[in-house]
């Protein structure tokens, strides 16, 4: 058994890496690494005025950076080490969204400490409590899935390729800043799109990234119903990634709803955070934060799911589903198919 000495270093060094993702936070939302990385190695006053911020923050913000190792200093210049580097929006495999997650868990923690003698679940609002975080809620979900998605999920599932193959329509429900539905469009030229989501900045983000990528012509977002929507035609697949757990109070409408919507024969395609059976798996490194975040969920007033509950749902409607796991085990995407 660990001694209170150990212990003690043990949580040292977790609160150590608490404190590099909070400065992170900081450097990443006032666009600090970027800015480094375009100009190079800058004094404290070029470093603010690069980015628009004020001199006597960015000095406080860039010593306490250099102590935990996202910056380099060289004669009163600062610029990136590869730590910092990493940190920014725009690299290929981006840090950015642990530091994201780390603000919005701190808020949440602070939230639900308060909440706990209540009861109260005041709902997804909470997310959008801190002006500094909701901004980048998107881009971290889609930093954090999208190439979990394209490298093992798309070749995986049947579904997607059966619906681009043809050029078909696909409705995403529930489609935030539209991620799913441009890297759909991008694997399949052919394919057509509508996102729906129920806040509105996301859909103004959804549909800038989709001009941005040049697939606004198959694509369209709107701010939609996910239990009540109208689409110009059968779909040929219908998308819900990680959104499910969001209204699963009110599942028999939203299932209700897919199959009708669905063509004979089209599927539907739903990814959620594999909620474990066994509670032991949950010590897991790869599943802890699944635990924490659950708590987050149960502030918003969801909970994560099991396959095995989202089948039966697919079930009560009269259509046939699959569940195929990825990521050890932490991610489960469960297809369900209306008879043809």
């Amino acid at each position: 058994m660990a001694t209170n000495d150990e212990l003690r270093l043990t949580v040292m060094a977790q609160a150590q890496g608490a404190m590099t993702l909070n400065l992170a936070f900081i450097g990443v939302t006032n666009g600090l690494f970027t800015a480094l990385a375009k100009t190079g190695p800058a004094d404290l006053e070029a470093l603010a005025a690069a980015a628009g911020m004020d001199p006597g923050y960015v000095r406080r913000w860039a010593e306490a950076a250099f102590a935990f190792g996202m910056l380099e200093e060289d004669g009163g210049r600062f610029s990136l080490s590869a730590l910092g580097d990493a940190f920014r929006p725009d690299v290929p495999g981006t840090l950015m969204p642990f530091a994201v997650q780390a603000a919005l868990s701190a808020h949440v923690a602070e939230r639900a400490a308060g909440l706990m003698r209540t009861g109260e679940r005041p709902g997804e609002q909470v997310l959008a409590e801190r002006p500094t975080i909701i901004p980048w809620y998107g881009a971290m979900i889609e930093a954090t899935n999208r190439g979990l998605f394209e490298r093992e999920v798309l070749p995986a599932v049947p579904a997607y390729g059966e619906a681009g193959e043809r050029g078909g329509l696909v409705l995403d429900m529930g489609c935030g800043n539209g991620w799913f539905l441009r890297s759909l469009a991008v694997a399949f030229p052919g394919l057509r799109g509508i996102g729906i989501d129920g806040f509105a900045e996301s859909i103004a983000a959804a549909q800038a990234k989709a001009n941005e990528a040049g697939v606004s012509d198959r694509l369209s977002f709107a701010v939609g119903d996910v239990y009540a929507f109208k689409t110009p035609e059968p779909l040929d697949l219908v998308t819900m990634n990680r959104a499910l757990h969001h209204v699963w109070d009110r599942r028999d409408e939203v299932f209700a709803a897919i199959r009708a919507a669905l063509k004979p024969g089209g599927s539907a395609v739903i990814w959620e955070p594999r909620w474990p059976d066994d509670l032991k798996t949950l010590r897991v490194p790869r599943r802890r934060g699944l635990a924490a975040q659950n708590l987050s969920e149960h502030v918003q007033g969801n909970h994560f799911l099991r396959p095995a509950e989202i089948e039966a749902a697919f079930v009560a409607v009269g259509m046939t589903a699959t569940t195929r796991e990825f990521a050890e085990g932490a991610e489960a995407v469960v297809t369900g198919v209306r008879p043809a």
